[in-house]
């Protein structure tokens, strides 16, 4: 059951992105800044808090730093000229600190942190090399207790962290996508609306849990036609998704995309001040994987639009955000258990990488492109993720 308390704060595990690094992820200008060939250099100045990354076709992510002081870090990320790639992400393990998605060859954006010592990655999927490794030295705010309900306690609040970070960002693109309805670019309101999904579908367990009326916020935000809904019931992104990939127009659109904002801003309301208990962080990695199995597997979920790849690779990472949110109190719990499942989402992870492509503003090959080969091997590493990932649940209950 979720439980209404004061809004939880992510600490050594994943921080918040600020209001202002969330308007700066919004902006887009032109790539071309300097300095990744610095590389190679070590501390930063004291007192500095930026780090440049240049996005490059011939080097990948590259850090105009690889040391880095403890504390309020801004990375200000140009992608200039790497097609293959669109996002960078910074990680603790397998833990998403901060990201910045939605970067095409050309532009620019920003995220903040607040991080602690130790070690960390650069990830670019789609790079070459896709990682690059980040030192930051210091004071490091860690928890100290390392006892398994401490932990516990630990990996609520990082996930209510991670969840508020997405909700956010799923604010600004929203917006961004129901400014283009309201434009008169079908192609741009179609890529758009590719930008938005991936944050919701992340969370999407989250949303389900809030029931607004007779329907779970859910079913306002995401709910599609071949659910045994009402003309009038039938809104949201797919709604939308129709009328502008079967349709292919804009016409009458701009009513539900109206709607769709409200919805995803009462949803950014609902998480500000909701903590998520051990055992639903479990339920929800399962649950995100059964989005999978249930619906992008066959390609219904994107029926008009075809980027279930998109949907299918961010719910696996909401599903392995979740899990590693519980990984450090799991170790002491099952340690075995714990690396069988990290091993099978990195194997599925790898999987899911070989759709990557820069085809397509969605980031993934459509879904008609897949064979009925390609779709059994998806299926079958999902598979052998969920079901251990299945008992972690029960694991975390009697901890």
């Amino acid at each position: 059951m979720i439980t209404q308390s004061r809004r939880a704060v992510a600490t050594a595990g994943l921080a918040l992105l600020t209001a202002a690094s969330l308007a700066a992820c919004s902006s887009a200008g032109s790539g071309g800044s300097t300095g990744a060939g610095g590389a190679g250099t070590t501390q930063t100045k004291a007192g500095s808090r930026t780090v440049a990354v240049n996005i490059t076709s011939a080097k990948g992510c590259v850090a105009d730093h690889t040391t880095l002081p403890a504390g309020a870090l801004t990375f200000k990320v140009d992608n200039v000229d790497a097609n293959a790639v669109s996002e960078l992400e910074l990680q603790s393990g397998d833990r998403i600190v901060g990201e910045k998605e939605n970067l095409p060859p050309g532009f620019s954006g920003t995220f903040s942190v607040n991080v602690p010592a130790g070690k960390y990655q650069l990830y670019c999927p789609g790079a070459t090399p896709e990682r690059s490794d980040l030192t930051v030295t210091g004071h490091s705010s860690g928890v100290s207790d390392s006892t398994v309900s401490a932990l516990l306690q630990q990996a609520t609040k990082g996930y209510a962290g991670y969840v508020n970070t997405q909700v956010a960002a799923l604010v600004v693109a929203v917006k961004a996508f129901d400014k283009s309805l309201h434009g008169t670019s079908l192609k741009a309101a179609q890529a758009a609306y590719m930008r938005a999904r991936p944050y919701y579908e992340k969370i999407e367990p989250v949303a389900e849990s809030f029931v607004i009326g007779k329907n779970s916020l859910d079913a306002d935000i995401d709910v599609r036609d071949d659910q045994g809904v009402t003309s009038k019931q039938f809104i949201g992104f797919h709604r939308i998704e129709m009328i502008l990939f079967k349709d292919k127009t804009l016409k009458g659109t701009t009513g539900y995309g109206d709607q769709l904002l409200s919805n995803v801003e009462l949803l950014k309301s609902k998480t500000a001040s909701t903590t998520y208990p051990a055992t639903e962080l479990a339920n929800g990695a399962v649950s995100l994987l059964d989005e999978v199995a249930t619906s992008k597997i066959t390609g219904e979920e994107e029926r008009y639009s075809h980027i279930d790849m998109l949907d299918f690779a961010n719910n696996d990472e909401g599903s392995e955000q979740a899990f590693a949110q519980l990984q450090p109190a799991l170790d002491k719990i099952d340690p075995t258990l714990t690396k069988t499942i990290q091993t099978r989402f990195t194997a599925l992870d790898k999987l899911v990488n070989h759709y990557r492509t820069d085809s397509n503003p969605s980031g993934f090959v459509y879904y008609t492109a897949l064979t009925q080969a390609d779709k059994r091997k998806l299926a079958a590493a999902v598979k052998a993720v969920s079901e251990p990932l299945s008992t972690i649940a029960g694991k975390v209950a009697h901890a």
